[in-house]
């Protein structure tokens, strides 16, 4: 189901980093408790660029540069958010959310219940995940399933510029905590992102193309890989329907069951590792939803359980590719 912009206005193409900036700089005019703190993301405009010439608009007290400490800035946002600020904590990689867990696990998650519903923690984590960068095995990692499992927390993996914005212009104005995690690689990936006002609703998965003889459901940069399988499917005679998820936290459990019914065939495909992760989540429920309609049992492709390479030839081997999601493909359809 896909999501309309909420009022007609011209298009243009412009970058996943550019609707990053954009969403922010325009939330951060219309609400001016919005701010920014993280490593690096003033002046450097963080390592990847993404908040270029936010510190020259907004100024140092709302882009703030913090010292290197993931469990300080987070704690600080934490407490910024219960009371009354809506903070957006950047943590420049996702493998540094290990040094978060207790802030945003153990606090940010917990203290509405905690609190009877007196308190509430409106703050945005961004971070990135994604491997294929030659960075090793501390700076690759796609880890959004220890999010995804926390009750509170709420989860937002966009795949496209337009998906990008809108789902983080949702993020930053939801009263809850979201994680945000963005593709390292996607970031000068180009699509058509609306001029004007839009928000896309979380838990609400988007149909990114149409089939009738397998579901392929992906998340992040893995609905790209998924896409770029499902040309190759079609020339050899079989109709994918792609899938994206948009938000683990809420998952749009009723869309993926309906296109798995109707195709009777599902592919699950996550960046992140295999073993307890998103994948066997969605598989588990596609298999409870559709079991009754499908013809072959539900496949799962994601990262291999290994830490991953600095060797580019090893890395590569690690991650689902668009051919690794064609021969599975196949081989449900029976096409081998």
């Amino acid at each position: 189901m896909k999501a309309p912009a909420q009022q007609s206005t011209a298009v243009r193409e412009i970058t996943f980093g550019q609707a990053i900036n954009e969403a922010l700089a325009e939330e951060m005019r219309r609400d001016p408790k919005v701010f920014i703190l993280g490593e690096d993301v003033a002046e450097a405009g963080t390592p990847f660029k993404v908040l270029s010439g936010l510190v020259k608009e907004f100024g140092k007290e709302r882009v703030v540069d913090s010292p290197i400490s993931e469990a300080a800035i987070t704690g600080l946002c934490v407490g910024a958010a219960m009371t009354g600020m809506r903070p957006v904590v950047d943590i420049m990689f996702g493998d540094f959310v290990t040094l978060t867990m207790d802030q945003m696990v153990n606090q940010a998650a917990k203290i509405h219940y905690m609190s009877g519903g007196k308190l509430k923690v409106p703050m945005v984590m961004r971070t990135t995940l994604g491997a294929t960068r030659r960075s090793a095995a501390q700076h690759s990692q796609s880890l959004h399933a220890w999010f995804s499992h926390i009750p509170g927390l709420k989860v937002a993996m966009p795949s496209t510029p337009y998906d990008a914005k809108g789902l983080l212009k949702t993020a930053i104005r939801d009263d809850n905590p979201v994680i945000f995690f963005e593709d390292k690689m996607m970031y000068q990936l180009k699509g058509q992102v609306p001029e004007g006002e839009y928000t896309i609703p979380f838990g609400l998965a988007d149909i990114k193309r149409a089939g009738s003889d397998i579901t392929i459901v992906a998340t992040s940069s893995m609905v790209q890989v998924s896409l770029a399988a499902a040309e190759t499917l079609e020339g050899l005679g079989i109709s994918a329907e792609i899938v994206d998820v948009r938000t683990t936290v809420p998952l749009d459990k009723k869309t993926l069951i309906e296109s798995a019914r109707k195709t009777s065939r599902a592919i699950v495909v996550d960046e992140g590792y295999e073993r307890y992760g998103v994948t066997a989540e969605i598989a588990s429920v596609i298999a409870e939803g559709a079991f009754y309609y499908l013809d072959a049992p539900v496949k799962r492709i994601a990262a291999m359980d290994v830490p991953v390479p600095f060797s580019p030839v090893l890395e590569d081997q690690t991650v689902p590719t668009p051919q690794s999601v064609v021969e599975m493909a196949k081989t449900l359809c029976g096409k081998v």
